[in-house]
């Protein structure tokens, strides 16, 4: 059983985007439904497609720090500040399956990264396609679609 919907928005996604200083309901809704598909909001978070809430591989980890990170040095220490002080250099992408701000922080910036337009935070289709682009180039934005009914839906309905 993963982490309720509205616990990982409210306790993690948020501050760690208000941290970041990218907060928005798009944001927010967007990374929801990308930890719903990778990986049923926690239910497995360590796997050989990736780690943590949204299954980040160990090459897009590299690459968001070498092509990203390595070039604004004060988001860097922000993020850096997130992690682990000795486990990071140990194991950095061990942070990804341990620590959910970080992993929530890397997700984000993952998709930044791509420098697409975000669609309002009710448009599921349009949040499919960036999760398909930043997270599962080869999985549908149905499959996002059926993890954010699957997920969060239901938790939704009843809050």
């Amino acid at each position: 059983m993963g982490i309720a919907a509205c616990d990982l928005s409210q306790h993690v996604i948020r501050p760690t985007l208000l941290y970041l200083e990218r907060h928005s309901a798009t944001a927010e809704a967007l990374l929801l439904g990308a930890a719903a598909c990778q990986s049923a909001l926690g239910s497995a978070l360590d796997t050989p497609q990736g780690h943590g809430l949204y299954r980040i591989s160990e090459q897009s980890h590299q690459r968001l720090w070498d092509q990203h990170l390595a070039f604004d040095p004060e988001l860097a220490s922000r993020v850096r500040g997130l992690a682990s002080q000795h486990a990071f250099l140990e194991a950095p992408h061990m942070e990804l399956t341990v620590n959910l701000r970080y992993a929530t922080a890397i997700a984000w910036l993952l998709v930044e990264s791509e420098n697409l337009e975000l669609p309002a935070a009710d448009d599921l289709l349009a949040m499919g396609r960036i999760w398909c682009k930043v997270f599962q180039p080869q999985a549908g934005q149905h499959d996002f679609l059926a993890a954010w009914q699957r997920c969060i839906e239901p938790v939704s309905q009843v809050a």
